[in-house]
């Protein structure tokens, strides 16, 4: 290849126009996803961790894979199928949509997931260190799906509830609860879905690693509301999060979930051996309810989802003295690339709380951002303190 093309090919992908990988330059090892549909052989994912597409659509002038927030083009071949692979990805999980003459579509060869607000596709890069929620030869909980009516917001709703190992075997027993949330664009279905949360727990429990407790996965999102108008008629800029912002979801857990929880199933029904945790805008949430509710929930996780500080303790001094155990992971590559945010560096923000007296651990992903499997591995890190003091 001449320097002169070397530069324009470096600069065409530096504007996000990427093209399909020669065969000469990828690894021929591919192998189906592990989240494929039944009896499809595509999407495939190699041992660099490259993800192959493949799709027929005679009549389309240009078709792109689209992961990573980078789009590749795909070839089309005699026969009108097209066909190319991405850059090698990052283990874990990865939405993912093909673009067919600029129209985003998902992928008809894979499972479906809840992301970005809409149903689209999904990919799983395998990871070193997946065996913690591998689908393996022990006790099985459930995960129930459940509907309900919601009388404070007057419309049906619906959850999943992770019943542990032995749940329907022994009716005396009760069991402590953990209310976890998802992130913004995804719901109810993320966390037994793309989060593998019952089979972290099935594993945990089976090697003695936590204690059994119940998991209950709701739909955390609600509408913002809206910012003031200025005197001149436009909107005033947004500080985030918005005061209230939270409140709709907070008003439904404390009113409805909660009480229906402990209504349906043999629940622990106190502040000792009740937890909220979540991800992201989850894990947000968690801070605002948690900090507002020290007599509910004892036992706190946020990942990925901002800290708590001295400032906040001040304000909510109960939080001190009733909450057992306070909880803040992020990805490496989130703590390298901070997002602004109002709290501070999460890290400074724990240690202090610690050195106050509180029982907090502070959990770094290696190697990963701002993704699902930082947050697999921070409900697995979780899930073995909670409920044990």
């Amino acid at each position: 290849m001449s320097k002169f093309l070397k530069i324009f090919v470096i600069l065409l992908m530096a504007s996000g126009i990427c093209f399909a990988q020669s065969s000469s330059e990828v690894v021929e090892d591919f192998k189906p996803s592990s989240v494929n549909q039944p009896g499809k052989e595509y999407p495939m994912v190699n041992s660099e961790g490259r993800v192959r597409v493949q799709i027929s659509a005679p009549e389309a002038e240009k078709v792109q894979l689209d992961i990573s927030a980078v789009k590749y083009d795909l070839v089309k071949d005699e026969n009108g199928v097209w066909t190319g692979e991405s850059a090698p990805q990052d283990e874990g999980f990865h939405y993912y949509q093909l673009w067919v003459d600029g129209a985003a579509v998902p992928d008809p060869n894979s499972l479906y997931f809840y992301g970005a607000s809409r149903w689209g596709s999904g990919i799983e890069i395998p990871a070193h260190d997946q065996e913690f929620y591998a689908l393996k030869n022990v006790p099985h909980g459930e995960v129930r799906e459940l509907q309900y009516f919601s009388e404070s917001n007057n419309t049906m709703r619906r959850c999943f509830v992770y019943t542990p190992p032995g749940y329907d075997e022994n009716p005396e027993k009760r069991y402590p609860v953990l209310y976890l949330q998802h992130g913004g664009g995804e719901n109810e279905t993320g966390w037994s879905s793309q989060g593998h949360a019952g089979l972290i727990m099935d594993n945990l429990i089976a090697e003695g690693k936590a204690v059994s407790f119940i998991i209950v996965m709701d739909n955390g999102n609600w509408a913002m509301p809206r910012p003031p108008r200025n005197r001149e008629g436009g909107e005033r800029p947004r500080t985030w999060p918005p005061e209230g912002w939270a409140d709709g979801f907070m008003n439904t857990l404390l009113k409805d979930i909660i009480p229906m929880i402990d209504g349906k199933y043999r629940t622990l029904a106190d502040a000792e051996n009740r937890a909220m945790a979540g991800l992201s805008m989850g894990g947000m949430q968690t801070r605002v309810i948690a900090l507002a509710n020290p007599d509910v929930f004892s036992h706190v996780g946020m990942f990925s989802g901002g800290s708590i500080t001295m400032a906040d303790i001040e304000q909510h001094p109960d939080f001190k003295e009733k909450v057992e155990l306070l909880f803040v992971s992020y990805g490496s590559r989130e703590i390298e690339n901070p997002r602004p945010g109002p709290w501070g560096d999460p890290k400074e923000n724990t240690e202090a709380l610690k050195k106050a007296g509180m029982n907090t651990h502070f959990y770094v992903s290696p190697g990963t951002a701002h993704e699902w499997h930082s947050w697999r591995r921070s409900l697995y890190q979780f899930a073995q303190l909670v409920f044990k003091n």
